[in-house]
């Protein structure tokens, strides 16, 4: 018996320089690694100031956020995620990681929003948190959650 993986139809747009970015190939695969249904989704990664205008519009926090997911549910599901390659990049440094694996960690992240999970609350957040680790760690890279 074979089961096949959910279909993901992915478009990834570089709004800023993609020089020191993630390949297509790997933003693919880690978004491939986080679903567990069917999708269409767009994959965008941002500067500042697009940053800074999307999560003030639509979330009403004025500053650049890591990852914004926006959710259209549908059959199969479909959204966008947003990622805002200064603020990405600041937090690897400051929190000591890859830049590649906090790209797919949060590459994974938005996925799973996009699938309906949250961390709002502190049970959410639990399983939200679980998913992710064992996605990252599955993919090779360490647990997101532990401190480095």
């Amino acid at each position: 018996m074979t089961t096949d993986a959910p279909a993901l139809e992915l478009a990834i747009q570089y709004v800023v320089d993609k020089a020191a970015l993630p390949g297509r190939a790997q933003l693919r695969r880690w978004a491939r690694a986080a679903l567990a249904h069917d999708a269409v989704a767009t994959l965008r990664i941002v500067g500042v100031e697009e940053g800074r205008q999307l999560n003030r519009d639509y979330r009403e926090k004025d500053y650049a956020t890591n990852v914004l997911t926006f959710e259209y549910g549908g059959d199969p599901m479909s959204g966008d995620i947003v990622l805002c390659a200064p603020v990405v990049a600041q937090e690897a440094k400051e929190q000591g990681k890859s830049l590649e694996a906090h790209y797919a960690h949060l590459v994974v992240h938005g996925m799973l929003h996009l699938q309906g999970y949250d961390h709002e609350d502190e049970a959410e957040a639990t399983v939200m948190e679980a998913l992710e680790s064992f996605v990252m760690m599955r993919l090779g890279y360490p647990d997101p959650y532990l401190e480095s």
